[in-house]
């Protein structure tokens, strides 16, 4: 696709973003976080009032802070006041910890805010979800948005994002239209959560691929992502009680995509390979060890992770357009194009050359 068909496309869409029925007083969790952050600025842009609420300033231009934990009742209380919409990002996000963790902000901070919402008033609520909440270890090949499974998911995160994910849903009634998304491996300039740590472990030697790299997987540039979450909120009332899986849909080998980051970060190419069942009962121990004495870091790797780089997982995405009227605004290709414009910029100005 050429530059200035990307470009026209890109405009479409955006433009069919502002062009919202009616101006939402939103309030946007996590807005700290990548994804979040970028959904926060959509919506300003979009006209909307935007409130944000995370641990700490977010700092979108054009939108208010609220300051809070999910798990402080009356801070959540706080942020909703005055609001008719909710997206939900917030999260405890990672592959190592205790289940406690998980259920205090991914279960009961998304209780606590549903309650809050409802008292205030508030019209429609995003949940943002995640594919995993409905893999349970195998292959999805151009699969659909299957029920989330709280007792079959793979890992403390994804069960208890698929427990918050049930409740969500429960709540939707003819007083409050809930809407639940769920992005797939989002990425961009800037990620902490996959781009950083394929660099890091790159550049440090230590990143394999497991078996040939070979299976296919989705995944999200973050721009689209966020468009989709605006886009969801604005349709909320048309689209309520579904559960939506968001991707690039662009399946690509996970070794193409890996060395597609490398690259654009200067990074080397991963060259060595590990068995795939290597990896698994790898992770198995290591998850052990970690439960004991945890390191300062990610868990160099665990269970769901080794199944997530060894089995193929992308979706039919047919639905969810038609649904959501949105479509992908930036290629996989135009992304890492961005990613490695992002690395470029950061790099230290040579002078004498």
């Amino acid at each position: 696709m050429s530059s200035r068909r990307r470009t026209r496309r890109g405009t479409r869409q955006l433009a069919a973003v502002r062009e919202a029925p009616e101006p939402l007083r939103v309030l946007v969790t996590g807005a700290s976080g990548m994804l979040g952050r970028r959904t926060a600025e959509r919506l300003v842009a979009a006209g909307h009032d935007v409130r944000t609420f995370q641990r700490r300033p977010a700092g979108v231009a054009g939108a208010s802070d609220s300051l809070g934990s999910l798990t402080d009742p009356a801070a959540v209380a706080r942020a909703v006041e005055g609001r008719d919409a909710v997206v939900h990002l917030a999260a405890k996000v990672s592959v190592s910890g205790p289940r406690e963790e998980y259920e205090r902000v991914n279960v009961e901070g998304t209780r606590t805010l549903l309650t809050a919402a409802r008292m205030v008033g508030v019209r429609r609520f995003v949940q943002v979800s995640s594919p995993s909440v409905a893999h349970t270890g195998g292959s999805l090949v151009g699969a659909g948005a299957g029920p989330a499974e709280p007792e079959r998911a793979r890992g403390h995160y994804a069960r208890t994002k698929a427990a918050a994910e049930q409740l969500a849903l429960r709540a939707d009634d003819a007083d409050l239209a809930v809407v639940a998304v769920r992005p797939h491996i989002v990425w961009g300039p800037g990620d902490t959560q996959l781009v950083e740590r394929v660099v890091e472990r790159s550049r440090t030697g230590r990143l394999p691929l497991l078996d040939h790299g070979a299976v296919l997987i989705d995944t999200l540039y973050v721009d689209n992502a966020a468009d989709a979450l605006v886009a969801a909120l604005e349709r909320a009332p048309q689209v309520r009680g579904q559960a939506l899986v968001v991707t690039n849909g662009e399946p690509r080998p996970v070794g193409d995509l890996i060395a597609g980051i490398c690259r654009a970060a200067g990074a080397p190419v991963p060259g060595w390979r590990v068995p795939a069942a290597l990896a698994r009962a790898a992770g198995a121990v290591v998850e052990a060890v970690w439960a004991v004495r945890p390191g300062r870091d990610e868990p160099p790797m665990t269970r769901f992770l080794a199944e997530q780089l060894s089995t193929a997982h992308w979706f039919d995405q047919r639905r969810t357009r038609e649904l959501l009227g949105w479509e992908p605004a930036v290629s996989i290709d135009e992304g890492l194009d961005r990613l490695a414009e992002h690395y470029r910029a950061q790099q230290p100005t040579r002078t004498g050359q």
